[in-house]
């Protein structure tokens, strides 16, 4: 059987897709014709027809709806699994996958590198509690997530093909929760989500235009939203100086999303 260009270029993006998330490999397989098949004025027509729409649906789960995105969450963590091989951190005695916590219809979404089980716990999950608190919001009301889904080993910066294995699952994160505005939690997490490599003084201060990349698996409506960048909370607890450039980041998103701005720096744990 021969492809026309349109076709081959669809399957092509299609398997692709299936690479990236480690399914594969993928083989063809001849199915043979059949001789035997009823026609429409066969009786036994209808049961047939009734029998191959019953096997064909068996096993399969419809989709939940686009309003029930917790459900919508929990198809993408079904889809990780609970013991992710796709990369080598599986290999560095990860104890759990880190997903995301958090209201799953949030305006305000939060991205960094901080996987222990959830999101950001420690000390530097509570300067970042601190943080959301000066916003006037409460960590329930935003939605946290990470760069890669698991701890690399001595919490070193997570590499290259580490952050590109995960980034299928958070950028289907990003389109079922639909935020106003990310803040990207330090240089790992702007630089993976912007595909720059430029310096952390360079990428603050302003709003980026981010548009969750798409595949043909894909039937989601196309969504963009504001991207601003901030420093990471565990970089503000070893230099504390940067606070203030900090709330400065989080002022700019609480203007652009209508909030009122605390006249307070906020306080580490």
């Amino acid at each position: 059987m021969t492809l026309d260009p349109s076709t081959r270029s669809a399957l092509r993006e299609r398997l692709k897709f299936y690479r990236e998330l480690g399914i594969g490999p993928l083989y063809r397989r001849q199915v043979p014709e059949r001789l035997d098949q009823p026609q429409a004025d066969d009786p036994d027509f209808d049961a047939t027809v009734e029998a191959a729409e019953s096997y064909e649906l068996s096993g399969v789960v419809a989709a939940p709806p686009a309003e029930d995105r917790a459900a919508l969450l929990q198809v993408i963590a079904d889809d990780i699994g609970p013991d992710c091989q796709r990369c080598k951190l599986a290999k560095f005695g990860r104890k759990q996958i880190v997903f995301g916590t958090g209201d799953p219809h949030a305006e305000r979404m939060f991205i960094g590198e901080d996987a222990q089980g959830l999101p950001f716990v420690g000390r530097a999950g509570q300067l970042l509690n601190n943080m959301i608190a000066a916003m006037g919001l409460k960590r329930e009301q935003v939605y946290i997530a990470n760069i890669v889904k698991c701890r690399p080993p001595g919490n070193r910066t997570p590499e290259r093909d580490e952050c590109e294995t995960c980034s299928p699952f958070l950028m289907r994160q990003i389109r079922v929760i639909r935020p106003k505005v990310i803040v990207a939690l330090g240089a790992t997490a702007a630089k993976n989500l912007l595909g720059v490599n430029d310096s952390m003084a360079s990428l603050r201060g302003h709003f980026y235009d981010f548009s969750p990349p798409r595949t043909l698996m894909d039937t989601d409506e196309p969504f963009a939203c504001k991207l601003a960048v901030t420093y990471h909370p565990a970089f503000l607890l070893r230099d504390p100086r940067q606070k203030k450039e900090a709330w400065k980041d989080l002022q700019m998103v609480m203007r652009h999303l209508g909030l009122s701005a605390s006249r307070r720096t906020p306080e580490g744990a």
